[in-house]
């Protein structure tokens, strides 16, 4: 899963879903899956990122009617693309009915006798009035806000805004025994996670949590999906800084996790813009520079392609695919302005530079979902120093990513799972490997991504199948993937069988009947004419060989 995190106000100029709507191609043709708006239900005021919530079973009219939302959810859906909700349910603000009719006036807060909201908050950064989700009246209603926005909007998940405050061990000031490992913190979220999977078994669960390891790890254990916050680490490595530059803790495995539930980001609504601070306060080596836009660009997309090769799945702030470097407290740069509006800066897309960081985070998107070696558990990685390197094994595809986060150039030795040749993803060229212990001399910045097989078109098929035969003899692959204008499906049979092929998109919509007849013993090869029976339209397609009663299914993403 790529999600891509958007505030609707500040990503069109008219701040409306049909906007949005008409809009949905740029996203698309990133070749995210999913988007996660930041909160739409109903809050004061109208200029708000949407955390200061008064009904959380109402869709906000700022941005459009309830009716919009829905048709902004149908395309989305269509285009194969997942919704997810921003929900706020730590808290709630003054215009709340709940709050209201058990007020405490003399204090100004809600009174001690109220069945949903404690009176003083129990954990430190609260905002509004806090929930007590321990009382079953506060349970009752959540469940009921689940439901609602589950069955009514058909939403495929949410993400939870301030999870850690879901609790009733009473910490209000001290924030490192408020993150401590809490039993009951866990049961409340176990007990939601329930009811919303009662609904949607394949419901998206997302925490805003950063509590202890311990805690994050029996959540993801459950099904749960907690943040990881990287935005540090990896702005870091965009300016140059190589003694704080880890990229570890973005690996579940490193966490000691057993699944691959950790979403990892660069950036959110709540962190630096990684541009701002490559121009402001990057490292500089004589003419090599990365404060220079354009070299700042560059180590944006170094840093892409050691954020969307590692298993797990990612999320995307808005804009950050093109570089987007007004500060998150643009205009004055000061705390005062970090809520206030930003433009859009569409503009950027006309610059050469902004435009391949763009290109480059597609395909890499786009690689990452159509090949299964991005979901392995085989992999390997050494995340810390100048030279950083990822290897992914699969069957069918093997992965290496190598680059230099250094602002000098550096040597090193990259482990490869096999000589001969390999072939860069992004820029088309080959290295041949003699021996698995390869050196590679790199320039400040420099990266690759090099796979086993030539997925640009011009592999042979022979090479391909010694990656993919299975223990039985059989194998079933495509190429290339992605594919723009034509794919290749190449299968074999051990007896003569009816066999039939046909592709399907993202939602299970029969797209094109390649075949549907008998076959005899032996190879066989099958063109698919993307362009023709999939209308041209990007994203994620499954084809499904049917041998008998045996069935077959790869990924094949479609770009342009």
């Amino acid at each position: 899963m790529v999600i891509y995190e958007l505030l609707v106000r500040d990503f069109v100029k008219d701040h409306n879903y049909q906007t949005l709507i008409d809009t949905l191609s740029y996203l698309q043709n990133l070749g995210v899956n999913a988007i996660e708006l930041m909160p739409v239900t109903e809050f004061e005021g109208n200029d708000s990122w949407g955390y200061n919530v008064s009904f959380h079973l109402a869709a906000d009219k700022y941005y459009g009617t309830q009716n919009k939302l829905k048709e902004f959810i149908d395309v989305c859906h269509s285009k194969g693309i997942a919704v997810i909700l921003d929900m706020v349910l730590n808290h709630a603000f003054g215009q709340n009915p709940m709050v209201q009719m058990y007020w405490d006036s003399a204090n100004n807060r809600p009174a001690a006798n109220s069945p949903w909201f404690n009176a003083i908050a129990t954990h430190p950064f609260n905002v509004g009035y806090d929930f007590n989700h321990e009382s079953p009246a506060t349970k009752y209603y959540t469940k009921n806000v689940f439901n609602y926005w589950q069955s009514e909007f058909k939403v495929d998940g949410f993400r939870f805004d301030l999870s850690k405050g879901f609790t009733q061990k009473n910490n209000p000031n001290d924030v490192n025994a408020w993150g401590a490992y809490d039993a009951s913190r866990i049961a409340i979220w176990k007990d939601y996670f329930t009811a919303m999977t009662a609904s949607d078994p394949n419901i998206y669960v997302i925490l805003e949590h950063f509590a202890d390891n311990t805690e994050e790890k029996e959540l993801s254990d459950y099904g749960m999906m907690p943040w990881g916050n990287m935005n540090y680490n990896y702005n870091e490595a965009t300016m140059g800084y190589v003694s704080t530059s880890a990229l570890s803790a973005g690996v579940y495995k490193n966490r000691g996790w057993t699944n691959p539930n950790l979403v990892t980001y660069m950036e959110s609504h709540d962190e630096e813009r990684l541009m701002f601070k490559n121009e402001q306060f990057g490292n500089v080596n004589g003419t090599y520079s990365t404060k220079d836009i354009n070299t700042a660009l560059k180590r944006m997309e170094l840093a892409s392609a050691f954020f969307f090769t590692l298993p797990g799945p990612k999320m995307i702030w808005q804009f950050g695919e093109r570089g987007y470097d007004l500060s998150i407290n643009y205009p004055s740069n000061t705390s005062n302005d970090r809520l206030t509006s930003k433009p859009p800066m569409w503009e950027y897309m006309t610059n050469v530079n902004r435009k391949s960081l763009y290109d480059v985070y597609s395909k890499l998107i786009k690689l990452r979902i159509a090949q299964p070696v991005f979901e392995t558990t085989d992999f390997a990685y050494n995340l810390t120093g100048a030279v950083k390197t990822i290897t992914l094994n699969d069957p069918a595809l093997k992965v290496v990513v190598v680059g230099n986060f250094d602002v000098q150039s550096q040597s090193a030795t990259v482990t490869f799972p096999n000589t001969g040749k390999w072939y860069d993803y992004l820029t088309k060229d080959s290295v041949t490997v003699n021996n698995t212990a390869y050196i590679y001399s790199l320039a400040a910045g420099e990266y690759h991504v090099l796979t086993s097989r030539n997925l640009n078109g011009s592999a042979t098929a022979t090479a391909i199948k010694e990656d993919v035969i299975a223990k039985d003899g059989t194998y079933f692959y495509n190429y290339p993937n992605p594919a723009i204008h034509q794919t290749t499906f190449i299968y074999n049979l051990s007896t003569t069988q009816t066999v039939s092929l046909k592709i399907y998109d993202i939602v299970g919509r029969e797209v094109a009947d390649l075949l549907n007849e008998r076959q005899n013993i032996g190879e066989h090869e099958i063109k698919w004419d993307v362009v023709a029976t999939a209308n041209g339209l990007e994203g994620l397609y499954f084809a499904k060989l049917k041998i008998g009663q045996h069935v077959k299914t790869i990924k094949v993403m479609l770009q342009k």
